[in-house]
């Protein structure tokens, strides 16, 4: 159960939201004051609850003897909030890019600590057709195990190519048999980050119990990177 609720907590219903939509999944329909008690809460959040939980779509009501009756919602609601919210960023995103491209900045630097660096990372490359990666250590599979499946079937959909240098301990991951991931290997890649070359930028991620990206936007860079890459590259052998 405890794994149910942090799981619900991730998709970003509050502690106490979770709790109540788990309560009414399992008892059917009930009044807010017969739920308080069952509960062992306080009627007014009760109230207050499930009227966010109504407004999320994720609770119905109806109307018995002059008292009104409460019931979970389909748990498929959910992901219909979901992907209501990633609508609404999609929409605002081309906006945002327009904004921060009025930005003359020769070289940016950003810095993100936590599980979304990777994720803002695996989005960024996946909008670029070339991309190069050395040290690869498979390690993001665990830090941000729940959406790697997901992210992987959305870069097979794109145009994106990586090659990928890498140590011969990372033969035979998953990652390394995917149709858009070309890869050579090389004796000993001791490197403790992931370095990351596509576009302009060079995103260096630490992959530790708190993960680190630094994302550098700079031409100069990326294309020196870059160099030292294809050096190695024709360096590196394919088993």
């Amino acid at each position: 159960m405890d794994s149910i609720l942090n799981k619900l907590k991730k998709a970003g219903l509050s502690g106490n939201e979770s709790r109540i939509y788990l309560a009414l999944l399992k008892r059917g329909s009930i009044s807010a004051s017969e739920l308080a008690k069952k509960m062992g809460m306080d009627r007014t959040l009760v109230y207050q609850i499930l009227n966010n939980l109504i407004d999320k779509g994720l609770v119905n009501y109806i109307n018995k003897e002059n008292r009104r009756y409460y019931e979970a919602a389909s748990p498929d609601c959910l992901l219909a909030g979901i992907k209501e919210s990633e609508n609404i960023v999609m929409s605002v995103i081309p906006d945002l890019k327009k904004i921060e491209k009025q930005v003359d900045v020769e070289q940016k630097i950003n810095i993100h600590e936590g599980k979304n660096g990777l994720r803002l990372l695996m989005e960024n490359v996946m909008q670029s057709t070339d991309v190069c990666v050395f040290g690869a250590s498979g390690k993001s599979f665990d830090i941000i195990p729940y959406d790697m499946p997901s992210l992987i079937r959305k870069s097979l959909k794109t145009d994106m190519k990586v090659r990928m240098i890498t140590d011969k301990k990372f033969k035979g991951h998953s990652m390394t048999k995917l149709p858009n991931i070309s890869v050579r290997y090389l004796e000993e890649v001791k490197s403790p980050a992931t370095t990351t070359i596509y576009e302009d930028t060079v995103a260096i991620n630490v992959s530790t119990d708190k993960p680190i990206v630094i994302f550098i936007k700079n031409r100069d860079v990326s294309e020196s990177y870059r160099n030292y890459f294809e050096f190695l590259w024709k360096k590196a052998g394919n088993d």
